[in-house]
């Protein structure tokens, strides 16, 4: 299907188009949630998508490479290194900079949207933990936010874009609100916490009491109650998200809609295991994911022939 993605979306020059595929495949080998949900959108949508997943990812690699000899100043030449050559245009030899430098032209996606994200990324190298909320939101502002700005030219909107952008931004906030809550074990073998001091410490939780629950492989009754709380309030962050929907072109909807229910079953079933995080990662079974995929192709195929579709 690369091929005829491509040519959907106009890209012919071969180092473009391999560029282009190499961030295709990270996509469908490292988020097969998200590479799920794109399937559904039209061909000439998909290959934007895929490029700035890409750079996300060029991103992450650099930040959670674990080689033990990688120093933290290391890390951070590297990804100063990639700010710099995707600001001043330059991908030679980088096998990701050419599509997202291609994609965010071709579709005038704001440069601030990638420096904010870049500055998120560099919070990784020394900020290991979050006082507060407002601390929390300034790095997913960038970390995740910008995503679904980044993201929104790609889809198209059914009316002004600046509309339907609060909406964009809180999906992108919702997922990674998600991945916060189900990766709390790993990021704990990292030394960060991603969830806000003050609100953990309500419950009677702080950080040695997080690294004793990684450490015996189950959470205790407070983490499960500081948890449920979080839970909670990711969950209020998708309702709302849910409501920009109909601000979406048409044609995306369906895209949008299957992403956010199928994240969203990521908290079911973090919610069903009694809010233990610790020794096992929530995911959703093949089988839900296909049953979801198939209603969201048969709107999206509805949706592109123009006959409804609705997310």
């Amino acid at each position: 299907m690369t091929r005829t993605e491509l040519a959907a979306a106009g890209i012919t020059e071969p180092r473009l188009r391999e560029s282009y595929r190499i961030c295709r495949e990270l996509n469908a080998r490292h988020g097969k949630t998200f590479f799920l949900a794109t399937r559904l959108l039209a061909p000439d949508q998909r290959p934007a998508v895929h490029a700035l997943y890409g750079f996300a990812r060029r991103a992450d690699d650099i930040l959670d490479d674990i080689d033990p000899d990688r120093r933290t100043a290391q890390r951070a030449e590297r990804l100063t290194e990639l700010a710099g050559r995707f600001r001043s245009g330059d991908a030679e030899g980088d096998e990701v900079l050419a599509a997202v430098l291609h994609t965010a032209e071709a579709y005038d996606i704001p440069g601030d949207l990638f420096d904010a994200f870049l500055t998120s990324m560099a919070m990784d190298l020394s900020v290991t933990d979050y006082p507060d909320r407002a601390a929390l939101d300034r790095y997913i502002y960038g970390s995740a936010e910008v995503i679904g700005l980044q993201l929104l030219p790609v889809l198209g909107t059914a009316a002004a874009r600046a509309d339907a952008a609060p909406y964009a931004a809180a999906l992108g906030k919702a997922f990674q609100l998600t991945n916060f809550l189900r990766d709390v074990d790993e990021d704990l073998s990292r030394d960060r916490v991603y969830l806000p001091a003050d609100e953990l410490a309500a419950h009677g939780v702080d950080r040695e009491r997080l690294f004793w629950c990684h450490r015996q492989g189950r959470a205790d009754a407070r983490v499960r109650r500081a948890l449920a709380a979080q839970h909670e309030i990711t969950r209020g962050v998708y309702a709302f998200a849910r409501e920009g929907i109909d601000a979406l072109a048409p044609r995306s909807r369906p895209c949008v809609h299957t992403a956010l229910v199928l994240y969203s079953d990521i908290l079911d079933r973090i919610e069903q295991r009694g809010f233990e995080v610790f020794g096992h990662r929530a995911r959703v079974g093949t089988a839900r994911r296909l049953r979801i995929g198939s209603v969201g192709l048969l709107r999206a195929w509805s949706a592109r022939q123009g006959t409804g579709g609705r997310g």
